[in-house]
């Protein structure tokens, strides 16, 4: 076997997804708003244009001078998993991957032109090869999808919001693109999430980096199990002000919280879906063009009518009843201000009222 061959051979035997489109593993919401982008003649060009005060050169000569690049002599070992994750996912060119010192674990996926992946000195200390594999995965699924582009666009206004603070409107017109970028960005992460998976083809060190990033370097104190009860519970805790507190600590944010990471991403690998593509049938590269715009947005309504419909959160309860049965809430609403107890004909007063009431509770389990 010649040196060429053997550089472009994963490290242990993996499953490698030739010409797979990203479409594979996106998530409905991302898939939905990315392949509406791609369907636009030109807007890559016009938004690049558009863009044209974005400092990118700055940013590619910023990491060059202050950055470790990743090569065969410096970090080899994310050298060789950078091309194990480009090899297995069929990325032609194999993108630039900087290590910057920073004592916060985390790692990106930027630029315009060309992606560039940057992890911190904290995250390549705090994670195992496995683990770490599943992030290099993750960030060249970023890369796949194009979605270096718009988080480009997103770092850009975020740090352009802080500067024009004091001109109110100005604040809030980027403000409220910001938050639009934000809640996208936030899809496109379980997306990442799930290329990571394809690339490692390890759940369990998928499911430990994830834990190591909420709780640091202490798997002995931590349990996947336990882990993934906090996401259930978050779920499922409190009444509507909760709700209403999950999604103001949600918006400033670009990553879901990280026990709604481990249990998407747990639940996706044990779906049909991930079954399918490990055996070989996913949609392919040169298939995008032929993609259905229309197919991709109804997918994405089914998966959110679908969120809804399961979801344990009293806010998307609520949502579900108004959305899906209208007629039984206002029938509950009429029995529980006209005293009518559950169908049982013109019973009234408190009593029948406060009769009424216990038995809807009790019917809705």
């Amino acid at each position: 076997m010649s040196g060429t061959v053997f550089e472009k051979v994963p490290a242990r035997d993996r499953r490698r997804f030739e010409g797979i489109s990203s479409r594979a593993y996106e998530h409905p919401a991302d898939r939905s708003a990315l392949v509406a982008l791609r369907k636009l003649s030109g807007f890559d060009t016009v938004f690049k244009a558009l863009s044209g005060l974005l400092p990118e050169r700055s940013l590619r000569l910023l990491f060059l001078s202050d950055s470790v690049r990743v090569g065969e002599t410096q970090f080899p070992h994310l050298h060789e998993m950078l091309r194990d994750a480009c090899y297995i996912l069929d990325l032609e060119k194999v993108p630039q991957m900087y290590v910057q010192q920073d004592p916060k674990p985390n790692a990106m996926c930027i630029g315009l032109d060309e992606p560039i992946i940057v992890v911190t000195t904290a995250l390549v200390e705090l994670l195992d090869e496995e683990e770490m594999r599943a992030v290099v995965g993750h960030e060249v699924g970023h890369a796949l999808s194009g979605h270096s582009v718009y988080r480009t666009v997103l770092l850009f206004l975020t740090n352009l919001a802080l500067k024009v603070a004091w001109i109110p409107l100005g604040t809030v017109a980027i403000s409220a693109i910001v938050t639009a970028l934000r809640e996208w960005f936030r899809k496109s992460e379980l997306s990442a999430d799930r290329a990571g998976l394809l690339v490692g083809q390890d759940v369990n060190a998928s499911m430990r980096g994830l834990m190591k990033i909420a709780g640091g370097n202490h798997l002995h104190e931590m349990n996947v199990d336990a882990f993934l009860a906090q996401a259930e519970e978050y779920e499922s805790s409190g009444d509507l002000r909760d709700s209403v507190l999950k999604i103001l600590n949600m918006l400033p944010r670009t990553h879901p919280f990280t026990t709604v990471r481990a249990a998407e991403l747990k639940k996706w690998s044990q779906s049909r879906d991930y079954q399918r593509i490990m055996e070989g049938h996913y949609p392919r590269r040169d298939e995008d063009k032929d993609a259905s715009v229309a197919d991709s947005f109804r997918q994405s309504a089914a998966h959110y009518a679908d969120s809804v419909r399961t979801s344990r959160d009293p806010l998307m309860k609520l949502v579900g009843d108004i959305a899906g049965g209208t007629a039984d809430l206002g029938g509950r609403l009429r029995d529980k201000f006209t005293g009518a107890a559950g169908g049982s004909g013109a019973a009234s007063g408190p009593a029948a009222a406060a009769g009424g009431e216990a038995g809807g509770a009790t019917g809705r389990g």
